[in-house]
């Protein structure tokens, strides 16, 4: 007898513990690069698997502080009412990087109620991790399509040059145009 009631007060408690909310949170840098003084764009995923709404749910990243990341749009603590089961919710925030080096871009917490007057679940974000943001004198060193002088001493580049470049095409057309032998 006591076996049984153990094992229905098992099967009981397994049971509770899967109804409910089960929030499912991811973290992402959309940029190829970080770099200073230029856009960086995180977005968070937050999925629910469960079989009920999650109620009152908050995410919050106090991963960036102010002195080093600027905010040029969105929030990085937001609040939901509700997440309906088998559904998903995007939150996009744009920052500015404003020092180089290597940063931990580590995980953002999430609180929400699995169950209505249930206990206040926490979680946390997948975290990117460490990355390095560029300097942007770097980074246009490394990208920028541009091209060394031809001379060191004269300090001409190829822009000066750009006449001597494009006399073969010009010289290609004209001979279509001027009477044959002329040219």
């Amino acid at each position: 007898m006591r076996l049984l009631a153990f094992v229905v007060l098992t099967l009981f408690a397994v049971t509770q513990a899967e109804e409910g909310a089960r929030l499912l949170a991811s973290k992402s840098l959309l940029n190829r690069y970080a770099v200073e003084g230029r856009d960086l764009t995180l977005q968070y995923n937050i999925y629910n698997v469960g079989s009920s709404a999650a109620l009152d749910v908050e995410l919050s990243d106090d991963s960036f502080p102010p002195e080093d990341f600027g905010i040029v749009s969105g929030m990085l603590n937001v609040k939901w009412d509700r997440i309906a089961p088998a559904s998903n919710v995007s939150h996009t925030v744009v920052l500015r990087p404003l020092k180089a080096g290597y940063f931990n871009f580590t995980s953002a917490t999430i609180t929400y109620l699995a169950q209505e007057d249930g206990p206040v679940v926490i979680g946390f974000t997948s975290a990117p991790g460490q990355g390095g943001i560029l300097a942007q004198r770097e980074f246009d060193r490394r990208f920028s399509p541009h091209f060394p002088p031809l001379s060191e001493k004269s300090g001409r580049s190829d822009e000066s040059c750009g006449g001597s470049w494009r006399l073969p095409s010009v010289s290609a057309g004209l001979g279509k145009l001027l009477p044959n032998g002329v040219f």
